[in-house]
């Protein structure tokens, strides 16, 4: 069982990633008042749902005495093989959406700090396919225990980028400020939505945290307490990264600090640490993929069929925001609050009043509707700059 401290810690272990490196660039599209008002928003709306996935994880176990240990256990159990389905479809979407984010951000890391001209293949595409015979190894490995710690120390050095960018910020805004919008109209709210839900999805965690809480009496404040601190530390980044840099603001910050010792040891340590944890975040595609198509067992053609997928996508998708956008408006706000609101209703149905019955059929509505033109807009944006 967990104390809350480390309650507290898993959580921001669970949700603080890569994506934070792109709020600033968000910003910069949206406008630092609109992104930050997007950004709290989505915080709020996120642990909402998770208290909802939470609520009903335990009324399911109080009533079929069975144990629920994971988001796809719950889809089971509240709707059957569809529900199972939706969860596994949309957790393999995100999962392989995060590790084509990951090979998008070190490859344009790599190319920004190296800069290679190919005749006939892009820099970005090169470094991709350069990694390609590490990671088919790597993920060929059945049990990755202690690549898993590296994911740990991932966080540990996106925390220290953050450190130092805000440094960095504060000291370019007290020397020589640009001009920067608060605001930059509607028609790109839609990408600040998507890259805001990107940088907070962790709603897949939520159940497997819960169940080790120590005090599952007060998991709930501990989550909020969480969310909150996490909310504001991403405003925090995302205004200073923007307000510091402008409309010369990067799609990834860290390549906005230059070429100093400090910035180059940053950015290598940031591409080693995601180089290490593709193949961890890309195990429970593994795992649903063996268990649809392989009867459960290790498979290895699968993992590398899955491995050259995402990396062939990464080596088409040019702009690393854009693809974080494309990823959290579509599956991760169905994963984050579309499917959760209604395996909420659908347990509670009979007990819920109209507020809250009408709230559930409104995340579920406004979310559907919320992905389908967010993606659509995402989609735009990366074709019209292939």
């Amino acid at each position: 069982m967990s104390s809350q401290p480390k309650t507290f810690a898993n959580v921001f272990i669970a949700i603080v990633g890569a994506g934070v490196l792109g709020l600033p660039y968000a910003f910069r599209q949206t406008g630092w008042a609109a992104g930050a008002l997007l950004l709290l928003a989505v915080a709020a709306f996120t642990f909402h749902c998770m208290i909802l996935l939470i609520h009903t994880c335990r009324r399911v176990e109080l009533d079929t005495f069975d144990i629920i240990a994971s988001f796809g256990d719950l889809g089971l159990a509240v709707a059957g093989p569809v529900g199972r389905l939706a969860v596994d479809v949309m957790i393999v979407l995100s999962q392989c959406g995060f590790c084509v984010g990951y090979l998008i951000f070190i490859s344009n890391t790599l190319t920004f700090l190296v800069p290679l001209s190919l005749p006939s293949l892009s820099s970005t595409a090169f470094y991709v396919l350069a990694m390609l015979p590490f990671q088919l190894g790597l993920n060929s490995i059945p049990t990755l225990t202690h690549l898993a710690l590296l994911s740990i120390f991932a966080d540990i050095v996106d925390i220290g980028a953050m450190g130092v960018v805000i440094a960095e910020d504060a000291s370019i805004l007290l020397s020589n400020p640009p001009p920067v919008r608060a605001f930059t109209g509607p028609s790109v709210l839609l990408y600040g939505i998507g890259v805001a839900v990107y940088a907070f999805e962790g709603v897949g965690m939520v159940i497997p945290l819960e169940a080790e809480a120590g005090d599952k009496a007060n998991f709930g404040n501990t989550l909020g307490f969480s969310m909150a601190l996490i909310a504001f530390t991403y405003g925090l980044f995302g205004v200073l990264g923007y307000a510091a840099f402008g409309e010369e603001t990067r799609d990834i910050i860290t390549t906005n600090l230059g070429d100093g010792v400090l910035s180059v040891l940053i950015q290598l340590g940031l591409c080693i640490n995601l180089f290490f944890t593709f193949p961890v975040m890309m195990n429970p595609v593994f795992e649903v993929a063996e268990r649809w198509l392989h009867g459960k067992s290790y498979c290895w053609w699968l993992r590398w069929a899955a491995v050259v997928a995402v990396s062939l996508v990464a080596t088409v998708v040019p702009n690393f925001g854009d693809f974080l956008s494309l990823v959290g408006s579509s599956v991760c706000v169905v994963l984050g609050f579309v499917l959760p609101a209604w395996f909420h209703l659908k347990v509670f149905r009979e007990e819920l009043g109209w507020a809250s019955t009408i709230a559930d059929i409104a995340i579920v509505i406004a979310g559907l509707v919320l992905a389908i033109f967010s993606t659509w807009s995402s989609l735009v944006s990366i074709f019209s700059s292939v």
